[in-house]
């Protein structure tokens, strides 16, 4: 700000105009670097600062909502590119002749899941359909869950022998060897019912222990939320793939649209938007969370 200042007596002194874009660059820089400083203090939450692992479901609308799921991956692909996160692809399951019926991967960096729990829910897309021969409008759904990625949380005890274990034939990148092999692992997690799965890793072994963290990482997500009774009260609140669910639309025609339908935010560039800006939404969201 001592620098905005000083370019500002400058100006004045010497009478130049040519320094008002710099200074109102200056500003803006400051502007956002206030309000990041501001958001952060948002960030409270036990697990915000963590990194984080997001997965991708399609929902109600068959190809339609398994082409939406990879357009909501490549979204927040580039969401993270633009904001310096790393991502890594955990999982994949393709759709049935485009897209995926899911997709897993990890977001690498300070604060990814304080921002990245703002996107959890469904998301629900309007446009005509690529697929449909007589052009028209569709309506599809995906959702997107999001936990905390956890180095080592010693609060969190998994019982070995309350999880079945399940390997397969990795049907992702990674060679040959995966291919041939039965590298690939899921997990599901007996009493809760979680499951999680990994075929990134080129070994099982690999694959086991990414498992095991992305498991102990949703049990904690649960127990930070114990401010429900029971796990039957938050799969109650889980809500379906489906239509009256969303907390956004995506809206391609007849007019171009995304909208928040918690916060009431709304950005009528949706090529942007699908190119990665949502921190608007995310901005929003956690001034009224």
């Amino acid at each position: 700000m001592a620098d905005i200042g000083a370019l500002i007596e400058l100006g004045i002194e010497a009478e130049d105009e040519s320094l008002s874009g710099e200074i109102d660059s200056e500003l803006k820089a400051s502007e956002n670097k206030v309000q990041l400083f501001w958001l952060k203090t948002l960030l409270s939450g036990k697990y915000d600062s963590s990194s984080a692992i997001i997965t991708l479901h399609a929902g109600a609308g068959g190809t339609e909502s398994c082409d939406w799921v990879s357009m909501l991956y490549r979204m927040y692909l580039r969401y993270c590119e633009k904001n310096g996160l790393k991502t890594t692809v955990l999982d994949t399951l393709d759709g049935d002749g485009a897209g995926y019926k899911s997709v897993t991967f990890s977001v690498e960096g300070e604060y990814a899941y304080g921002y990245l729990k703002a996107e959890r829910g469904v998301h629900r897309l309007v446009r005509i359909s690529p697929f449909d021969a007589n052009k028209k409008r569709h309506t599809s759904f995906a959702s997107m869950d999001v936990i905390p990625e956890l180095e080592d949380d010693n609060e969190i005890i998994l019982d070995m022998e309350e999880v079945k274990i399940d390997t397969y034939r990795a049907s992702g990148a990674g060679g040959q060897h995966v291919n041939k092999t039965e590298s690939a692992v899921r997990m599901t997690h007996i009493p809760t019912g979680i499951v999680v799965q990994c075929q990134n890793e080129r070994s099982q072994i690999q694959n086991r222990e990414r498992c095991i963290k992305m498991l102990k990482s949703k049990l904690a997500e649960i127990k930070e939320r114990e401010n429900l009774e029971n796990l039957n009260k938050i799969k109650g609140n889980l809500k379906k793939i489906e239509w009256g669910s969303q907390i956004r639309s995506y809206v391609f025609c007849p007019y171009t649209l995304a909208k928040d339908h918690r916060t009431g935010f709304e950005n009528a560039n949706i090529n942007a938007v699908m190119d990665g800006e949502l921190q608007g939404f995310i901005n929003e969201y956690l001034i009224n969370l």
